[in-house]
């Protein structure tokens, strides 16, 4: 079975390296900067120079690519060399929506289509230690589930197309709502000179703990905001949650709060900086 892997960003480079190490018949790549495809084809990736190539090669396509325009075109590009034998696998984080619409498109072909984003961030896509949240029939995603284990380690099927999506944007927003929790309770903390470190201890200690205080503290406490996950896809995903919920006539005054912040530093120029660095906007600096 050969697998192309169309967008060697941040998490799609790791990712399309991990299935290069572990899978054993032919991986193709493409991404439009060619500097990519190459680091990638000297670990033993075959190269393609465009998209359609690739899925004309590749029995499953995978595509890791940043917003919903981005996954829309690769797929418009891509259909008409697409059919029966082939299935379709995009992990990028875009609109459920945008994402049943392509899922459409690709069917009609013959061809099978999923949603698989992935949770966590570039350590876990080096390690291969991804969550990944599958979005199509019981049929294909089960299928498809060993390729995804080549990335993952934590995989599970929330149920039909953009059913993935939907959980991980549910996901993002609880994780933006805990990050703007633990911006503004440290702020105040500090305010009144209790250390990052003595901060994360004491939460540590009760009910408050959580994974993004314990990864963080560290680099907050350093004031490293070394992009690992971008503030702009951050916001894109803050974004997108806020649609879904209105589309549903849902409100959300807590991630109503986080867009604010997020709107704010996309305003002042933050947006490839890492996304820790909306504490400098909670802060007022």
């Amino acid at each position: 079975m050969k697998i192309g892997f169309i967008g060697l960003g941040i998490m799609g480079e790791s990712m399309c390296e991990n299935i290069v190490k572990k899978h054993d018949d032919t991986v193709y790549c493409f991404d439009f900067v060619s500097a990519k495809v190459e680091l990638l084809a000297s670990k033993g990736a075959v190269a393609c120079k465009n998209s359609v190539e690739l899925a004309e090669k590749s029995d499953v396509i995978i595509s890791m690519v940043p917003k919903s325009e981005h996954s829309m075109s690769v797929y418009k590009e891509i259909l008409p060399v697409l059919g029966p034998g082939k299935t379709c696998i995009d992990m990028s984080t875009i609109d459920p929506s945008v994402s049943v619409r392509i899922s459409e498109m690709v069917k009609a072909t013959g061809a099978e289509f999923m949603d698989a984003p992935v949770v966590k961030s570039k350590p876990a896509a080096i390690a291969g230690t991804l969550g990944i949240y599958m979005g199509g029939d019981e049929a294909t995603c089960e299928a498809m589930r060993p390729i995804l284990a080549y990335m993952g380690e934590n995989i599970i099927r929330m149920g039909g197309n953009g059913k993935g999506l939907v959980m991980k944007i549910c996901h993002n927003a609880l994780v933006t709502q805990i990050q703007n929790g633990v911006n503004e309770t440290l702020s105040l903390a500090q305010l009144e000179g209790i250390s990052v470190k003595d901060y994360a201890t004491a939460i540590s200690y009760g009910g408050g703990q959580n994974f993004y205080l314990d990864g963080q503290w560290q680099k907050l406490q350093d004031e490293d905001y070394t992009t690992a996950f971008s503030l702009a896809n951050a916001a894109k995903d803050v974004g997108i949650c806020m649609n879904l919920a209105k589309e549903v006539g849902f409100e959300m005054p807590g991630e109503a709060n986080v867009k604010k912040v997020y709107d704010k530093a996309m305003e002042q120029g933050m947006g490839p900086d890492d996304w820790r660095s909306t504490i400098k906007i909670v802060r007022g600096h």
